[in-house]
């Protein structure tokens, strides 16, 4: 089985994704596993591994948007923001119409600053801040840039909703649920969350990892090739003697009618040869797989 690819897994609630990871080594055999956009323990859905070389490439999934779907429960906080911790504080929730809900999602769209929360994986000073809130600690977190495109929010009865939110890369949705929540007056958590899309993926093409453990028992390979995580970046066909070119790490003339800061290099058996960032006039290369690189497959 090839070990050198990406798996689009649905992840199942009760799991961290480090989790995953970990029976993913496992499963395939292969130490070089990795994932794109961390999904807390309670959230399920599409959560993107790589395996083996494909692991370089995590930084171009990771920058894609992401949707994802849930529910808010309204009147009630915990410490994590979600149904995994402990009641915090209870408040009255207001008489809510969906225009007013509709209107304050509408107030959280657009370019904004999000300040993460302590219950994450986020460093300040060198300490997870999930590791600081354990302890009681908490410490002053620098807000992030986030976008969110668009959030839905529809009526699920007893003080819950439903949502749909498209957001940037480091969007926290908990956080964005207690903010919503704020700005109706009351306060909330998240009692759902499920990641459906990241990019062009779509949890729909997704496995369970009990899936996959079958299928490797079987020696089947559900492992896709490096060229579908950079399946969204412009490509380019190249010959053997620019595959050359770029195993040696030398810059090749741009291509004027492709556009993009980074373009996918491919052989003429669609093949991923190298991943190159723009240089004015010209592509350099930046991620090179050598060893899939070779002339006679061109």
């Amino acid at each position: 089985m090839t070990t050198n690819g990406m798996l689009l897994l649905d992840k199942s609630g009760g799991m961290t994704s480090h989790d995953v990871v970990a029976r993913v080594r496992r499963i395939v055999g292969e130490r070089r596993v990795g994932h794109a956009g961390t999904l807390d323990p309670m959230a399920t859905g599409l959560l993107i591994v790589a395996v083996g070389p494909a692991t370089r490439l995590l930084r171009f999934v990771q920058a894609e948007t992401k949707r994802y779907v849930g529910t808010i429960q309204l009147g009630i906080a915990t410490d994590t923001l979600d149904a995994d911790g402990t009641v915090v504080a209870r408040a009255p929730v207001p008489d809510i119409d969906e225009d007013s809900m509709t209107k304050a999602a509408a107030a959280l769209t657009g370019p904004q600053q999000q300040v993460p929360p302590m219950v994450s994986a986020v460093k300040i000073g060198g300490e997870r801040l999930y590791d600081l809130a354990r302890r009681g600690v908490e410490v002053d977190r620098p807000p992030r840039s986030i976008t969110v495109e668009s959030f839905r929010v529809t009526p699920g009865g007893d003080d819950r909703w439903n949502f749909e939110v498209v957001c940037s890369t480091g969007t926290y949705v908990r956080v964005l649920a207690s903010d919503l929540a704020q700005r109706l007056d009351t306060l909330g958590h998240l009692t759902a969350l499920r990641r459906t899309a990241i990019g062009v993926h779509d949890v729909s093409a997704a496995m369970t990892l009990e899936v996959l453990e079958d299928a490797t028992r079987l020696g089947r390979s559900p492992i896709a090739p490096t060229r579908a995580m950079v399946q969204h970046l412009a490509s380019v066909t190249v010959d053997a003697d620019l595959i050359r070119r770029i195993v040696r790490g030398q810059r090749i003339d741009a291509v004027p009618t492709v556009e993009g800061s980074n373009v996918a290099a491919l052989d003429r058996a669609g093949e991923l040869v190298a991943v190159l960032g723009r240089r004015g006039d010209q592509w350099q290369p930046e991620i090179v797989f050598a060893a899939d690189a070779g002339p006679d497959r061109s």
